[in-house]
């Protein structure tokens, strides 16, 4: 395994992970994401661009996160199953 091959690094020369961390990984960022967008728009319909917007977006973000995460990692088996259901497998 040569570290310098791109398929074994990212950005900043760090190393990818292994294949058996993509099912962590994608609800990670997905709930990262997702969590930073809609409490960016819940703090701001709440407060408006207020003097003290960043630090209160930033509670609400973490807190999101925090509750969605693992949400996300409990519920996605089943979003899996019902996705599968509803959505025709391509021969």
């Amino acid at each position: 395994m040569n570290a310098s091959n791109p398929q074994h690094t990212i950005i900043f020369g760090i190393r990818k992970l292994p294949p058996r961390y993509a099912s962590l990984v994608m609800p990670l960022l997905l709930s990262i994401i997702m969590t930073c967008i809609v409490s960016l728009i819940s703090t701001l319909r709440g407060i408006g661009l207020a003097p003290h917007f960043l630090p209160l977006w930033m509670s609400a973000w973490a807190l999101s996160w925090v509750v969605a995460f693992p949400v996300l990692l409990m519920v996605l088996p089943l979003v899996r199953r019902a996705t599968a259901r509803l959505v025709r497998m391509e021969p």
